[in-house]
């Protein structure tokens, strides 16, 4: 059974990611949990006794977690039940701070551009904006993953570990 503390814990990521991106409380919570448990692969079952939470609680949270990439859903051969783990924050970054969404964003606002060329700036302001917003992503996303890729060595240098998922890596999933 899960520490008192870890359960406080989960709550208070699940009212953050409720709070903050609108996620249903429980997929904050298996969030949060899945980062302090002690076993970094759990099945619904022990999720589901571990945060108090019916079974079905506990798959739409992992489905959801799942659709963004946040967590992964192995079965290992033989066996019936799904195993839910953290994706490495590497993975989830790649998804967030992919530089291609924004350059495709782009190109597909300025298409709009001709349907407002004729209106008043106050309608055209917001349109215009996006596509600034979406070109200024675009160039600079690329530099804070470089960035953030020295910070991550960093992190691991002085571990026996590597970077999860990174190529040199000797950690394979299930």
């Amino acid at each position: 059974m899960p520490q008192d503390t870890q359960l406080i814990f989960a709550d208070r990521v699940g009212h953050f990611y409720g709070s903050r991106f609108g996620f249903p409380l429980m997929a904050g919570r298996l969030l949060g949990y899945l980062l302090v448990c002690d076993s970094p692969q759990q099945s619904i079952d022990q999720l589901s006794a571990a945060l108090r939470a019916s079974r079905s609680a506990i798959t739409d949270a992992a489905t959801l977690l799942a659709s963004l990439r946040m967590v992964q859903r192995v079965r290992r051969a033989g066996e019936r039940a799904d195993l839910v783990s953290l994706t490495p924050v590497s993975q989830q970054l790649q998804r967030f701070f992919d530089s291609t969404v924004h350059e495709e964003q782009a190109v597909l606002y300025r298409m709009g551009l001709p349907l407002v060329a004729d209106s008043r700036p106050a309608r055209r302001v917001p349109l215009q904006e996006a596509i600034v917003l979406a070109e200024f992503l675009a160039e600079r996303l690329p530099m804070i993953m470089a960035e953030w890729g020295g910070q991550r060595d960093e992190l691991y240098a002085g571990t026996n570990h590597a970077a999860p998922n990174d190529e040199r890596s000797d950690t394979r999933p299930g």
